[in-house]
């Protein structure tokens, strides 16, 4: 199995190691300490070496943050993990923090005391990160202590050691484009803007740069590494050499200087004391590097990732790949909904449907001859109130069984090396009630909104999010999360800088993937999320329209559980994009379906609505 059922947290933990850090606290002469979910290298997935914030508070949420002083201890989570920070610490030694609406800088201008002294892992925050704490500190008549050693690191005894994951190529038949044409470029832009290097700090991009892919992070196939690209398209390559076999490289000394991570400060040093003008992305270099080089002479020019565009916009080899993945995924799905469906109500359990769907996606890799890689992150699989927790990660011991009358959500992702896919479907559970179904028909609305927009180019996520909002806010209701987020190609499923929310300023371009996903979470009883991935299409004119417009391309097929419709709350419009979707899904699936009880639930499943 790719995922563990494991508790790998306990809020029992929260108060001796609160306790601890606090003394340390004190011997460092600071008020304050802020521990970021972020690693060294600003991931949102981080090695088991790096999750100092689950390991301090018991909360195992994929963002997050914690300031402990000596009178308060603050957890910072978004609207996803409300629920789940409640359940996993200690309630009498933390104190819920809102990461979104009041996150650390802005708590600390409004609650911290006059002179306070914070401390922070310089490695584990960006500039922007940074320059928001000082302001909040400095406004206090306090300050901003960069620490030597980070304190929960000298606590944590049997902190795990760093990884050192095995290094692939990602070939160009999935890649579309050569790691030299890729640097060729970035080097040409930096020409161009008087620039003499770039620190690439994102170890996806690095990946994406290099076309390699990595395996220290769990489901997300990049290497912790980090490179420089000189200008005179020179590239070095900070990566440990014992993630590589000779192939690799082979490989990576043709395009780069391959060189040890502990080089880098010596690299940069190196640059700057000639004051060289080095580009870096406030949003996802940590403050020590920068420090770094200024303290050596050399000049910081802030500006984005050169990578992260070019990566968001995929190719035609990498929106192939996709598309073919999300067909094997899809027949995987089918094969598991079948399976789902055919067991009696009150007989499975939520750890078994996940055994079950990584066992489908196996099976189908293997037959397709196209090797389930890894899923693309830890399974979501709810059943009831559990469906209510968004981010919702079954362990042994919250494990329960599928009952008759219940909402099941199933968010859920594989990694193939052609593309990264990325699905959620709710279905009943035996004959569920009629809230459930008008929630349901209420989330899909929003769902088809969004595939079939049209919009001008310019356009934006935040510009879209209400689309898939607006059926529910009639009925008085909305859901904590946003509605999509960007998807990489073997790389991360949440892939920046695209994405749906109320936040999402960059603009939509031809071949960036998003999700599609909006939910609704009612505490204590059910949730409901319907998410396919979409691709941003170029622009197409619409007939009597003045404009071109872009649009989306839908490439995930899987059914959407019919029973759980109310088609008199559908337009004719959502009806027919309903039916033509799942006509589709039967065309493309169908002939890929061995089993005969299995391509009879797909026909079934696929049958017009309305």
């Amino acid at each position: 199995m790719f995922q563990s059922f494991e508790t790998t947290a306990s809020p029992a933990q929260g108060a001796p190691r609160v306790q601890a850090l606090r003394e340390r606290l004190l011997a460092l002469k600071v008020d304050g300490f802020l521990a970021p979910r972020a690693d060294e290298y600003q991931g949102e997935y981080v090695p088991a070496s790096a999750e100092r914030l689950a390991w301090l508070t018991g909360f195992t949420g994929s963002a997050g943050a914690a300031l402990i002083a000596q009178q308060i201890a603050v957890v910072f989570v978004d609207g996803r993990y409300v629920t789940q920070l409640a359940q996993q610490t200690d309630p009498a030694v933390f104190t819920p923090g809102d990461l979104v609406g009041e996150p650390p800088a802005a708590w600390i201008a409004q609650h911290a005391g006059q002179g306070f002294r914070l401390g922070i892992d310089p490695w584990l925050h960006t500039i922007a990160e940074v320059r928001k704490l000082k302001t909040a500190l400095e406004a206090k008549g306090g300050a901003l202590v960069f620490l030597e050693e980070n304190p929960l690191d000298a606590l944590w005894a049997d902190r795990p050691a760093e990884p050192l994951g095995r290094v692939t190529i990602q070939k160009h038949q999935h890649s579309g484009t050569l790691a030299r044409d890729k640097i060729a470029e970035i080097a040409e832009g930096l020409k161009a803007r008087n620039a003499d290097a770039v620190l690439i700090a994102d170890p996806s991009s690095v990946a994406w740069a290099f076309n390699i892919r990595g395996s220290d992070v769990p489901h997300t196939p990049h290497p912790l590494a980090r490179a420089i690209i000189h200008a005179d398209a020179l590239a070095e390559l900070f990566l440990d050499a014992r993630k590589t076999g000779i192939e690799e490289k082979a490989y990576l000394t043709q395009i780069c200087e391959l060189r040890d991570p502990g080089d880098l400060a010596l690299a940069l040093d190196a640059l700057s004391k000639r004051g060289a003008t080095i580009e870096v992305d406030a949003s996802a270099v940590s403050f020590e590097l920068v420090r770094r080089i200024e303290a050596a002479g050399g000049k910081i020019r802030e500006a984005t990732d050169p990578c992260a565009l070019p990566r968001a916009t995929k190719n035609e080899a990498e929106l192939a790949g996709t598309r073919a993945a999300h067909i094997q995924d899809g027949v995987a799905m089918v094969e598991f909904l079948a399976w789902l469906d055919e067991a009696e109500p009150g007989t499975l359990t939520e750890i078994e449907t996940v055994e079950k769907l990584e066992a489908c996606r196996r099976r189908v890799g293997e037959r397709m001859q196209n090797p389930l890689a890894d899923i693309s992150f830890d399974t979501i699989s709810g059943a009831g109130p559990n469906g209510a927790i968004i981010h919702y990660r079954v362990t042994r011991e919250t494990d329960r069984q599928l009952k008759p009358g219940e909402l099941y959500l199933v968010d859920s992702g594989g990694q193939y090396r052609n593309g990264t896919t990325d699905i959620t479907r709710t279905v009943a559970i035996g004959s569920v009630g009629e809230t459930e179904k008008r929630f349901f028909t209420l989330v899909l609305k929003g769902m088809i909104a969004i595939s079939t927009a049209r919009f001008p180019a310019g356009s934006r996520g935040v510009d879209l999010d209400p689309l898939a909002r607006i059926a529910l806010w009639k009925a008085g209701a909305d859901y904590g999360h946003g509605t999509g987020h960007g998807v990489g190609s073997y790389l991360s499923v949440h892939e920046g800088p695209q994405r749906i929310s109320r936040a999402a300023m960059q603009e939509l371009l031809p071949g960036m993937i998003l999700s599609n996903e909006p939910g609704y979470y009612r505490p204590g009883a059910f949730g409901i999320r319907i998410e396919n991935l979409i691709v941003v299409e170029p622009a197409s004119e619409i007939a009597g329209g003045d404009k071109p417009m872009l649009g989306f391309e839908t490439i995930t097929w899987c059914p959407i559980d019919r029973r759980l419709i109310l088609p008199a709350l559908l337009t004719r419009e959502e009806l027919d994009w309903l039916n033509a979707y799942h006509a589709t899904t039967r065309d493309n699936l169908l002939p890929l379906i061995e089993d005969k009880k299995v391509r009879t639930w797909l026909e079934q499943a696929t049958q017009p609505v309305g």
